[in-house]
């Protein structure tokens, strides 16, 4: 299949190495204007730049349209490709508001479209064990604790687009990163986070040489349940030195405690009171639900890219009409606009709030929690 990528920075090159990678075509490239979509098509690779966003979307070669521009854009080219009868692959967070990603999950809705979010860690090979296990049935959850800690903003100096609220969106850090962990403690325990209490930190009042003010969190905390009754707590920080990106969860049932560090996405803690182990892609007894997302032979190390192409490969292949499990769509992307949205009404309020809205059990051309279809 052909894609055209919006968008030239960091996260656009990683999205073409993951097309390519999964075998298929990176045909063009767009940016703001001409300019920026020739720098776009010379960081991506592609092979052509159009002259704006939506003259890319508007090309009949291009079956698939990577946003990865800044989250103020992305309500409006998602509606252009989906109209234009384009697969979609959007980066998160899905839209600056609520409303504006619940218009996009409603018009979505009535296509017969793909349209993915890219929440790569649900794919890895650790990841797909850890959910296997809880899915068994076998052990319960009682107890979910984590962190996603970050240092790239944790310098007065340091600054970005994000930090406007204008293009970035009310909430940074949570809106960021933070539902990124949300997502995966809700992919591998098939739970939702039903209610929680959340603060917000700033670090500096000011960012950049020009001094520009702070309106967004540089850190969030937060404590929640779920809907089966356990309980967690999580930590979220773009400003803790040394962390660059540290995303820990871990997973206490009455038989064994799991914790998944995503610095180190080949294993897997579990803890017992008779034995404690580091369980490592590809042992012996791993499921078929990691196996299958195993891209080298045990010994070799799989990372993040592997990990996000996995996540392209299989929105291509649900193009393509194959049943996928597990994939992040537009309805992903919504629970995480309602997940920062309570956090954003708790720190105001200080006190828990209900997190309503999103569907509690995704359906839309992605997989139930609790289903499993091993890819071919």
């Amino acid at each position: 299949m052909r894609a055209g990528i919006i968008g030239g920075g960091m996260i656009a090159r990683v999205h073409a190495h993951a097309v390519r990678a999964a075998g298929h075509e990176v045909l063009t490239a767009a940016g703001r204007d001409a300019a920026s979509g020739q720098r776009a098509a010379q960081q991506t690779g592609a092979r052509e730049s159009h002259p704006s966003p939506l003259e890319l979307i508007q090309d009949p070669r291009v079956e698939v349209v990577h946003i990865c521009s800044p989250n103020d854009t992305h309500p409006g080219l998602v509606r252009a490709a989906l109209e234009a009868g384009k697969h979609v692959i959007c980066e998160k967070p899905l839209a600056t508001t609520r409303a504006d990603a619940q218009a996009m999950v409603d018009y979505w809705r009535s296509t017969d479209l793909v349209a993915t979010v890219p929440f790569g860690y649900r794919f890895y090979s650790s990841v797909r064990e850890l959910r296997a296990r809880l899915l068994s049935g076998a052990e319960r959850p009682h107890l979910v604790r984590g962190c996603y800690l970050q240092d790239w903003l944790s310098r007065p100096t340091d600054t970005n687009w994000r930090v406007d609220p204008t293009e970035g969106g009310q909430s940074r850090a949570f809106a960021d990163i933070g539902v990124h962990w949300c997502d995966l403690l809700e992919f591998v325990t098939g739970q939702r986070i039903t209610s929680l209490m959340a603060d917000l930190s700033t670090v500096y009042d000011t960012r950049g040489p020009e001094a520009v003010p702070v309106a967004t969190e540089d850190a969030a905390l937060l404590v929640f349940r779920l809907n089966s009754g356990t309980v967690g707590s999580a930590a979220i920080s773009q400003a803790a030195p040394g962390h660059k990106n540290d995303l820990r969860i871990a997973i206490d049932t009455p038989v064994h405690s799991y914790e998944f560090r995503q610095e180190e996405p080949n294993t897997l803690w579990i803890g017992g009171r008779e034995q404690t182990r580091i369980w490592n892609r590809a042992d012996d007894d791993a499921s078929p639900l990691s196996t299958a997302y195993d891209q080298s032979p045990g010994g070799h190390p799989q990372g993040w890219r592997d990990a996000f192409t996995s996540f392209v490969a299989d929105t291509y292949r649900a193009a393509r009409g194959d049943d996928v499990d597990g994939l992040p769509t537009l309805d992903d992307g919504l629970r995480a606009a309602c997940l920062t949205e309570a956090v954003l009404s708790s720190a105001t309020s200080g006190q828990w709030v209900d997190v309503t809205g999103a569907p509690s059990n995704p359906g839309h051309r992605s997989s139930a929690p609790t289903t499993v279809v091993v890819p071919d």
